[in-house]
């Protein structure tokens, strides 16, 4: 009886978005994340580390990652606790493990993990047989 109490005290809402493979589309989704994260009334404290996050998880698909890539925000409110789950999914690696990537230069890139890592309460990757999800979970009391 508890568990289902405690199921019908808690909200969800879930928004997805595409991530098309043009100039200028980690920008637009992220401006779409926002004004999704200020309909749902996400708290404060965590909307600019989700944006942050929704960048780099993005950025990630883009510059890595071969399209198709779409972003899912999940946001759960229980009694005490709200929770923003961040999922990118993309088509899985452009590049193999032994290929260089020419043209990214190495003190312009490859933070972005330590900085999902560093904001996230929890992450993870999932690889799946349509690709690779990386998700971040930002957690409000």
């Amino acid at each position: 009886m508890a568990a289902q109490l405690n199921t019908m005290l808690a909200q969800t809402n879930e928004h997805v978005c595409p991530l098309p493979p043009v100039p200028g589309a980690v920008s637009a989704v992220r401006r779409s994340a926002a004004e999704v994260m200020a309909a749902w009334d996400v708290c404060p404290e965590i909307v600019e580390d989700a944006l942050l996050v929704v960048s780099e998880l993005l950025t990630n698909a883009v510059v890595h990652a071969l399209p198709p890539a779409q972003l899912r925000l999940t946001w759960i409110r229980e009694p005490g606790l709200h929770t923003l789950r961040i999922e990118v999914t993309d088509s899985g690696p452009a590049y193999g493990a032994e290929r260089p990537q020419d043209g990214i230069d190495p003190d312009e890139h490859g933070r972005g993990e330590q900085i999902v890592h560093a904001l996230a309460a929890r992450h993870g990757i999932h690889i799946h047989s349509g690709g690779v999800s990386r998700w971040a979970d930002l957690v409000a009391a």
